[in-house]
């Protein structure tokens, strides 16, 4: 099948568009729709000069998501005195996973000659998820545990960088199974959570990164468009799953969406074209304020508890 646009070989059916796309145009329609993305969502903010610049703190994993969003906004930013940027990768501690993610990750950075930060939970929290997953004192799936730690040292480190924007690599496909879950679940209050009127629906505000604002510039693109794309510009790419994944609610959810777009191209989008409406609604009836959010007695981030869920968890996980 010949590309929708040139005379080349397709490398992909964009179902959803009826396209049919060359490695050229595949890549192409990526980037674009990233840019897009950046622009509709206001990113670089108006006092952002040359003389002042933005910087953007990127949550680096060295998996294909993340490889993908730090290469394209390198070759978007590269000549752009505005925009500095930063990667973050997390060390968790999960023994023959996190340290190949971790060569990919340096190895990309380098590359790119952007300035790379790699940070662990043994540091931070004297703990490493493996240990976690043993002791379980909360008897809560691993990623539960893991997503507040590194929500966590993300905002820290976008706050110490002195941050304007913290981005992660969420695609179309993670952003769609969250606004499902969420439906679902009746979470009208975490919908409200992932709107900000400047950035869209999925600035995700949480107890500790109140004050650094989110953004996911890929969460226009599929994620087998994502994949893809890392495999064409032949970027180094970590592609194995954590062993200690267990969402098995959100697996389903991912085989349900994977089910319909097979029979119902475009449901992805429609999904968040939805999700936007109802988080605005969300938003005017549930949105956080600021006035209810105090310091955490033990560590001093910013919380609505006595003490917050990281300084919770890792004193659970330290008295077993």
């Amino acid at each position: 099948m010949n590309c929708t646009k040139c005379d080349r070989d397709a490398v992909v059916h964009a179902a959803y568009s009826g396209a049919h796309l060359c490695e050229h145009h595949l890549r192409a329609s990526v980037e674009k729709r990233v840019r897009r993305r950046i622009r509709q969502d206001g990113l670089i903010g108006d006092d952002a000069t040359p003389e002042s610049p933005e910087t953007w703190l990127i949550g680096l994993s060295g998996g294909k998501d993340s490889v993908v969003l730090t290469s394209i906004l390198e070759e978007t930013f590269a000549e752009d005195p505005r925009i500095e940027l930063v990667a973050l990768t997390i060390h968790e501690g999960i023994e023959g996973y996190r340290d190949e993610s971790l060569d990919a990750a340096s190895e990309l950075a380098d590359g790119l000659d952007i300035h790379h930060e790699v940070v662990s939970y043994t540091d931070e929290f004297d703990l490493e998820m493996d240990d976690v997953v043993e002791k379980d004192p909360e008897g809560m799936a691993a990623c539960a545990y893991c997503g507040v730690f590194r929500r966590d040292l993300l905002a820290d480190y976008a706050e110490s960088f002195g941050a304007d924007k913290l981005l992660t690599g969420h695609n179309l496909d993670d952003e769609a199974q969250t606004a499902l879950m969420n439906f679902f679940e009746g979470d009208v209050a975490q919908m409200a959570k992932h709107f900000d009127a400047s950035l869209g629906p999925f600035d995700e505000r949480t107890e500790t990164d109140e004050f650094v604002p989110r953004a996911k510039p890929l969460r226009d693109v599929p994620e087998k468009e994502v994949a893809l794309y890392a495999h064409l510009a032949d970027l180094p790419v970590h592609m194995a799953e954590c062993p200690h994944s267990t969402e098995a609610y959100r697996g389903e959810i991912q085989d349900l969406l994977l089910d319909m777009e097979e029979r119902h191209p475009g449901t992805r989008h429609s999904i968040m074209a939805g999700y936007e409406e109802l988080a605005k609604l969300a938003a005017s009836a549930y949105g956080a304020k600021d006035s209810d959010l105090g310091e955490c007695e033990r560590c001093g981030n910013a919380t609505t508890r006595e003490v917050c869920r990281t300084c919770q968890l890792t004193e659970a996980v330290h008295a077993v």
